[in-house]
């Protein structure tokens, strides 16, 4: 099926702020193949937006899935111009305390799920000479707290592999890429969409309890709206020069700002020590 509609494939599109995107992308007249892994809820998308809302069955744990799903696309439409790697969950505990299995559930989603999902998309891309690669990170790749280190480490590597890196090297053949850094945002991402893992070591329940209880109480009254934050993506899109990165919120932008300005700090009270260490 040839088309002059932008093709966006968009991961994770049952709820929260993939959800919320499909829907702008489609208002706009554009067209969306979204994951969904429940079959009902396939039909249900296909059914929403008839000729222009595509749905697939797509565990993003799953590389076959995944490469097979893009086939798919591809066979369809001969294209995809804007892919966004939404889907993803948050793991919270203590490092110590979360178990090996969970850490590589953690990097399965977030991490080796959009590396083979961009891997899988590029070839065409790289023949189209165009296409934007859009990965839903977090202010969590950007700085880590207590709580949440497994799923800082699954994003500070999104950031690292799917973002800054490939940037790089796809610049030259006009392909974009940006990481998108929400702060707080009301969806179900401290809510259902999470994984607990509850402190059992008295230690850390200062610390890490604290912190678990503060999102778990906070979740459904976040400040991020989700319906702004898709507008700011779709937009984001239509840009000719599209920046790496683009905190999303207030909050995001205030800790961008704290983490950069504490770094500056900290590199010039301690270059006595680190910056001698080249030979003369």
């Amino acid at each position: 099926m040839s088309t002059d509609k932008k093709v966006w494939f968009i991961t994770g599109v049952s709820s929260g702020l993939g959800k919320q995107l499909a829907k702008e992308v489609l208002s706009q007249g554009q067209i969306v193949v979204g994951t969904f892994r429940k079959q009902d809820q396939v039909e249900a998308f296909n059914n929403e937006n008839p000729g222009n809302s595509f749905g697939v069955l797509i565990d993003v744990a799953s590389t076959q899935m995944i490469v097979d799903g893009i086939k798919t696309i591809y066979d369809k439409f001969g294209k995809i111009d804007v892919v966004v790697n939404n889907a993803g969950y948050g793991i919270m505990g203590s490092v110590e305390e979360i178990s090996d299995e969970e850490v590589r559930r953690q990097f399965e989603v977030n991490v080796f799920g959009v590396l083979t999902t961009i891997r899988a998309v590029l070839p065409q891309m790289r023949k189209q000479r165009s296409g934007h690669i859009i990965n839903i990170t977090s202010i969590a790749g950007r700085v880590g707290s207590q709580g949440l280190g497994i799923y800082n480490g699954s994003k500070f590597a999104l950031e690292g592999i799917g973002g800054e890196a490939l940037a790089a090297e796809l610049k030259p053949l006009n392909i974009k890429v940006t990481n998108v850094e929400p702060g707080p945002f009301r969806t179900e991402w401290a809510g259902s969409s999470a994984a607990y893992d509850n402190t059992k070591i008295e230690d850390y329940e200062s610390t890490v309890g604290e912190r678990i209880r503060g999102l778990q109480n906070l979740s459904g009254n976040q400040p991020g709206d989700p319906q702004k934050a898709a507008d700011a993506i779709y937009k984001l899109a239509q840009l000719e020069e599209a920046p790496v990165h683009l905190p999303l919120g207030k909050i995001a932008y205030e800790v961008f700002g704290k983490v950069n300005n504490g770094l500056i700090e900290e590199l010039a009270k301690f270059e006595h020590l680190g910056k001698e260490c080249d030979f003369e």
